[in-house]
């Protein structure tokens, strides 16, 4: 089944019209139904960092709320732009992270930016994303921030990776209405000899043949990683060396604090993309 409805994230980052425009194209692709939300933030200021509603003031309240109109006009220009009609915009009187852990839930697929360390609007909600890949119980459109200059579609050469875990299985699930319409799906079957009982005689193949009957023929590809490299940058490496304009991967968010001080291949991804990643928990 196509995606019915996409929930992509406005805001007043310098990266938000590439995010928009990849969403539009998404929902025209897909004839799906576009919510542009933007939110002022105002319990993050008002109420955060020891400043209370009465020291913030309606002049501050009135700038936020200003800056996600404006956000939100630039959403309805970019979507007459590129044809799409079938949208709608919402504006929030909250922060990002509650706003959209509660619309995502009526929605296909929710679509943010990456966080760019350089731009403060996206350092102010920095950690969101990650909040959101965890709780929302739907897929999770990243968009980077500096998408490498070949970049040009998304979605006609993906590449999955699949290492025999349920978070994977579940972001490919997720991703089949994308994979319906690619033109080249690449299956990177990453360490299978760390797990073979989650892969079988041939590891790939069953995923590959369920996929088939999906009418998503795949290229298996086996990659074993070196000791001491990492997955993630290993994935991102193979998706540059095949041209691909998605990788479709799990979200790994057990062990949180061993994540933090170690990384991960979530962790590495997250910070280093530069191709739309998919991801899944």
């Amino acid at each position: 089944m196509p995606y019915t409805t996409l929930l992509v994230h406005v805001d007043n980052s310098c990266h938000c019209a590439p995010r928009i425009r990849l969403a539009v194209r998404l929902a025209v692709a897909e004839g799906a139904h576009l919510i542009g939300s933007a939110m002022s933030g105002i319990s993050r200021y008002a109420y955060g960092g020891g400043v209370n509603a009465l020291q913030f003031a309606p002049a501050q309240m009135q700038a936020l709320r200003s800056q996600a109109s404006d956000a939100l006009h630039d959403f309805e220009r970019i979507a007459r732009e590129e044809g799409l009609t079938n949208y709608e915009t919402r504006f929030v009187d909250d922060d990002a992270q509650g706003a959209l852990l509660l619309q995502a839930r009526y929605c296909d697929v929710l679509i943010l930016g990456q966080t760019d360390p350089q731009d403060t609007p996206s350092r102010v909600i920095a950690g969101t994303a990650e909040y959101l890949m965890l709780h929302c119980g739907r897929p999770v459109l990243m968009v980077p921030h500096a998408p490498a200059p070949s970049q040009a579609s998304t979605g006609q050469r993906p590449l999955l990776a699949w290492d025999g875990s349920a978070e994977a299985l579940r972001a490919i699930t997720d991703a089949l209405p994308l994979l319906g319409r690619a033109q080249q799906v690449t299956l990177a079957v990453i360490n299978s000899h760390a797990q073979p009982a989650a892969h079988g005689e041939q590891p790939g193949a069953d995923l590959a043949l369920y996929l088939a009957r999906h009418g998503v023929n795949v290229d298996v590809v086996q990659h074993d990683t070196p000791p001491g490299q990492d997955v993630g940058a290993a994935l991102l490496a193979m998706a540059a060396q095949r041209q691909c304009d998605l990788l479709v991967m799990g979200c790994y968010g057990h062990m949180r604090l061993r994540e933090a001080l170690l990384g991960g291949v979530t962790r590495t991804v997250l910070q280093e993309m530069n191709l739309p990643v998919l991801v899944s928990h």
